[in-house]
């Protein structure tokens, strides 16, 4: 990583992280946003955001690799090699909807993750063998594709982020309706 996208502590790391974090959620909700928009939401000049980055690709490129960051940390933290994979999934989807502005960033414009080859590739490969686990469990159907149950798991989180964005579904109900979607409609019948 680019020593200019490495956080940093203290009070120039808090100025990273929340023009990092303002990137994210402004670019989610409109990709063609603005430097000065972004500068806004992070609360800070125009003129900071380009002492920290130079130009909007360079924002751009450090706030999908923040955001790849926050999505793994938050799926490490919901420990998904732990009790059940039922369980797992559970948190690991309340895990993922904990990081909305995050996903919806990563995953409402292909371009953010065309510029990473991994596209996301560790929190990929955690969420995958959690399938996988609940597969061999019983607890997926293993008729479908790990891959294909994974997929629908990422569309449902992203749209259930995007429905609270817009005010279609309350916040706190997303990570409750995503899992409710994917057991009833992926799970083995008992």
């Amino acid at each position: 990583m680019d020593s200019e996208l490495t956080p940093r502590s203290g009070s120039r790391g808090r100025t990273q992280n929340a023009i990092l974090e303002a990137a994210a959620s402004v670019l989610g909700r409109n990709p063609a946003a603005t430097m000065p928009e972004i500068a806004e939401a992070a609360a800070v000049g125009r003129t900071t955001v380009h002492r920290y980055f130079a130009d909007r690709d360079t924002l751009i490129r450090a706030a999908t690799a923040d955001a790849i960051r926050a999505l793994q940390e938050a799926i490490d933290d919901a420990s998904p090699v732990q009790g059940s994979a039922l369980d797992a999934t559970r948190r690991v989807i309340s895990a993922m909807v904990s990081v909305a502005d995050r996903i919806l960033f990563l995953f409402g414009d292909p371009r953010v993750l065309a510029q990473d080859p991994d596209h996301a590739g560790s929190a990929a490969r955690s969420v995958l063998r959690l399938i996988e686990r609940g597969q061999a469990e019983g607890v997926f159907d293993a008729e479908l594709s790990a891959t294909w149950i994974q997929h629908s798991l990422w569309a449902l989180v992203y749209r259930g982020c995007e429905d609270a964005e817009r005010g279609e579904l309350p916040r706190h109900e997303v990570a409750r309706v995503v899992a409710r979607t994917l057991e009833h409609g992926i799970c083995v019948s008992r």
